[in-house]
């Protein structure tokens, strides 16, 4: 008897090559097989000014250069070990669906799907994002799974700190010279601790994990908080440390709503810009995107037409200048006056690409809502001397296209945690107001 083949066959639908251009180059040593329908629908998008339009582009080109090795109707091999062939193939549509329609684009996909499991010995699988095109096939008899090499376990990310319980004479020790932490611990640079004394639990220690040196070093005391804003808990405390060091290039910041992470992020901001000059500029974005139903075309100029979307930035503005005008007991300069004197841009992420960004704090609020090319766009914008900050909830996102495993942000968090530039803080309580923190728990 002869062992049933471990190679297999997967089919690739369009969403999957429009969310990660280079996915055909991701399956190993399995075969990758595009419908001719797909290539199709990729020509009607890359005539788009958007990432989709540019990743249709991308792929276009990453196919012009394979057919170089071969034919593709015949198959060419990929990097891998598997090989890449185009189904130009008339296959009957006849999939046993009452209401399917011939001309669908994902029903001439599930007729290649079917076609290959009655000619190929291999296991074939469709690979799409569409959790209604994977409902469908699956009611046909059909396998299929979602994309996710660039998926990330949202109960295994990355949460950027820890406890570790110590005796008391080791709590001594991180305020005499540091201390070196238990390689069981298995921590990451940048990484935080909460160091409990096992006598006594109410006698804690907070710590941050220097890789270079190997030791924990208390977290740094600050004479004055950035324009009046004092973290309220821990976790805030953890993100002060990362947005004020600038050893420390990329900062990720996850947390449910009036956790505090743009506040946090923008007043640090403002302290290196205007106060300390460390930086040209404070360069706040966000992605364009509506929560529900969108208002259409706005009247006005561009920025008339931005604010309803860069609101929440201003409104933390607001906030953040009340609070420093508070802590300095004398008035200071408000979001307008800080954009009129160069020191604060707020701006779309829209037309970043191209863009060089030199000595600037740039801020990416929302970042939730951006796909993990998007997320490599932005970074590799950043010139000498420019910090990015990400910050935003995983689960609230208003872009179609990804999920809490998918998106750029989690993505983020989760392969920059090994690098000495990098931290993350994952924030846990609201601090916006009682209502918020119990709606953001119970709803």
């Amino acid at each position: 008897m002869v062992p049933p083949s471990s190679k297999k066959v997967f089919v690739l639908d369009t969403n999957v090559l429009l969310h990660d251009p280079n996915s055909i180059l991701h399956f190993q040593e399995h075969d990758v097989v595009l419908p001719i329908v797909v290539i199709e629908e990729i020509d009607h998008f890359k005539k788009d000014q958007t990432e989709v339009g540019r990743n249709a582009r991308a792929v276009s080109r990453l196919l012009d250069r394979l057919r170089t090795s071969g034919t593709l109707s015949r198959g060419v091999p990929l990097e891998g070990g598997g090989t890449l062939k185009v189904d130009v193939a008339a296959h009957n549509l006849d999939l046993g669906i009452l209401s399917a329609d011939k001309h669908k684009a994902d029903n001439q996909i599930l007729a290649c799907v079917r076609e290959l499991l009655h000619t190929c010995k291999d296991r074939v699988v469709l690979v799409t994002k569409d959790t209604n095109l994977r409902i469908k096939a699956d009611a046909i008899g059909v396998d299929a799974e979602d994309y996710t090499t660039d998926m990330v376990e949202m109960d295994e990310l990355y949460t950027g700190h820890k406890s570790w319980e110590v005796d008391s004479a080791q709590v001594d020790q991180l305020y005499d010279g540091g201390l070196k932490p238990d390689p069981d611990l298995a921590l990451y640079p940048n990484q935080f601790l909460t160091l409990v004394d096992r006598a006594n639990p109410n006698h804690t220690a907070l710590a941050r994990f220097q890789a270079a040196e190997g030791l924990l070093r208390p977290l740094k005391r600050v004479e004055s908080y950035p324009w009046g804003i004092k973290p309220r808990n821990r976790e805030q405390q953890f993100a002060l440390e990362l947005l004020l060091d600038p050893v420390v290039q990329i900062v990720t910041l996850l947390g449910k709503a009036g956790t505090g992470k743009t506040l946090l992020a923008i007043a640090a901001g403002l302290q290196q810009v205007v106060d300390d000059e460390a930086y040209d500029k404070i360069l706040v974005s966000r992605p364009v995107m509506p929560m529900g139903r969108d208002l259409g075309y706005l009247p006005g100029d561009i920025s008339e037409k931005l604010r309803p979307y860069m609101q929440p930035i201003y409104d933390n503005l607001e906030f953040i200048v009340a609070a420093n005008t508070e802590a300095r007991r004398r008035s200071t300069m408000t979001a307008g006056q800080l954009e009129e004197a160069g020191y604060l841009s707020v701006e779309p992420l829209t037309y970043i690409r191209g863009r060089s960004i030199p000595k600037q704090y740039l801020v990416v609020d929302e970042a939730q809502n951006l796909t993990p090319h998007e997320v490599k766009t932005i970074l590799t914008r950043a010139g000498e001397g420019t910090k990015v900050i990400f910050t935003g909830d995983p689960h609230q996102i208003d872009n179609p296209y990804v999920d809490a495993s998918t998106n750029g942000l989690s993505f983020l968090a989760e392969h920059f945690k090994h690098l000495d530039i990098s931290g993350h803080v994952t924030l846990q309580k609201g601090e916006r107001s009682k209502l918020a923190e119990l709606a953001s728990n119970l709803l």
